[in-house]
């Protein structure tokens, strides 16, 4: 899962510099999956360390939360403007859609790779103790 902290990172730094040379390199608030991005980054390679493994895929995972709350409101303006509705900054509804997709992706699968470190770990205990089913 630290590999898929990085690419979701990357995923996320390559979008905010995309967005803000999109924008003509004016507004800096495209940059903000950027930082995320970089956050993400950072606690992937971090979790690489197995002795930090559980405690930097859980903030990744709460980093990846916070994105996805933060940018889903893009979601419902890229509605709207999918609908003809003129809204004030497309190319930031699009940014924004795009981030909270792609942080919604990232907690899914972190919350599916938690189940299952959590089931394999009690199966192993099961078999430890000789016991046949949970």
């Amino acid at each position: 899962m630290a590999n898929t902290t990085i690419g979701f990172g990357i995923s996320l730094i390559l979008l905010g510099i995309g967005g803000f040379v999109a924008t003509g390199s004016t507004h800096p608030t495209a940059l903000i999956p950027t930082g995320f991005g970089v956050l993400l980054a950072i606690l992937g390679s971090l979790a690489r360390n197995p002795k930090l493994r559980m405690h930097t895929m859980h903030a990744a995972a709460l980093l990846g939360l916070i994105g996805f709350v933060a940018s889903v409101g893009g979601v419902l303006q890229l509605v709207r403007l999918l609908g003809g509705e003129p809204i004030a900054r497309p190319a930031a509804a699009m940014a924004r859609s795009i981030m909270a997709f792609d942080c919604f992706l990232f907690v899914a699968l972190t919350v599916r790779s938690f189940v299952a470190v959590r089931v394999a770990r009690r199966k192993e205990a099961l078999r430890a103790t000789g016991q046949t089913s949970i």
